[in-house]
């Protein structure tokens, strides 16, 4: 998480006021010592200057904190920065849960409204105008995901294009769609490249690159009645000649997202990811091998990808992504 926001509040000497936050009262003095005596409150700017229209703002959701109570805020993907508008605010992670803030009033009570801003690492931005209430109407609230299933959703209130530092020039608003394409229409592609033991089916269905990523589509059967609990998926690129491997030659490859991992397939059913990994390709004297591994069992099931399979991945065609 590049930051947890803490936000530490202090306390007045005031004695009718004790544990209030203290307010400013000469913001617009500070402006004008700033930015000199020309200042008029934004309306003007030196220079030719255009004003940020509405159209580019995405409009903050409403947030009630309270000093007696906690607010929870579940937000549909891990959460990477937080950032508080001031000191009134604290603020972190739920213990154990990366996707859950909790957020309260560092005061008994404070007057002016400020705000708080998130970045979850599915690319979303959410804004929320915050104020005091001694009793908030919602404790607990549930953040929307642009793509959930549902046509009322107001894109701008969570814009997700934040690009993300591990998925290079890629938006994530974009990989999540072509994962969840992929992952829709299904297609075996791939018919060469899988394994199969014990009753459990590993197949590669199809890779696909699209703007410096590899996406593959993998399915795993399981015809037995024994569920079939997933310790661990690996990519792992390994030398062709040496049959006893050591960490020294072999070079993992972590994969950046996963669409529909699963940690079990029960007895007489399928499951099917795709994995979002960046572009790669194997030497000659090399060879990709993707594993499965059972937990606390011995059905583990691996197959090998070649190079020539890696250089034949399917384009994605970004108009055609449902």
């Amino acid at each position: 998480m590049a930051t947890t926001a803490f936000a530490k509040g202090k306390t007045t000497t005031d004695n009718t006021d004790v544990n209030i936050s203290p307010d400013t009262e000469a913001v617009a003095e500070h402006d004008m010592n700033v930015y000199g005596p020309g200042y008029t409150d934004g309306d003007k700017f030196e220079g030719l200057t255009r004003k940020v229209g509405f159209d580019c703002m995405i409009p903050p959701h409403a947030l009630e904190v309270s000093y007696d109570k906690t607010t929870h805020i579940i937000f549909p993907a891990e959460i990477s920065y937080v950032d508080l508008g001031n000191e009134n605010l604290v603020a972190g992670l739920a213990d154990g849960a990366k996707n859950v803030l909790r957020v309260k009033s560092a005061f008994k009570r404070f007057k002016t409204e400020t705000n708080l801003s998130v970045i979850t690492t599915d690319g979303s931005f959410y804004s929320f105008n915050v104020k005091f209430a001694k009793e908030p109407l919602l404790l607990n609230i549930e953040m929307t995901d642009f793509l959930h299933d549902g046509e009322a959703v107001n894109r701008p209130n969570n814009a997700q294009e934040i690009y993300l530092e591990r998925l290079g020039s890629e938006s994530p608003m974009l990989v999540k769609l072509i994962m969840k394409s992929i992952h829709k229409q299904n297609k075996r592609e791939i018919k060469h490249i899988g394994s199969k033991r014990f009753g459990v089916q590993f197949l590669l269905k199809s890779i696909y690159t699209n703007n410096g990523l590899l996406y593959f589509h993998t399915e795993i059967k399981n015809t037995s009645n024994i569920a079939f609990d997933i310790d661990y998926v690996s990519f792992k690129i390994v030398d062709k000649k040496v049959i006893k491997r050591t960490a020294m030659q072999e070079q993992v490859l972590e994969p950046l997202r996963a669409q529909n991992y699963v940690t079990v397939v029960s007895g007489k059913q399928s499951e099917r990811t795709v994995f979002a990994l960046e572009k790669f390709t194997i030497p000659d004297d090399k060879q990709l091998v993707i594993e499965v591994a059972e937990k606390e069992g011995g059905r583990h099931q691996s197959f090998v990808v070649e190079n020539e399979d890696i250089v034949r991945a399917n384009v994605i065609d970004e108009l055609s992504i449902q």
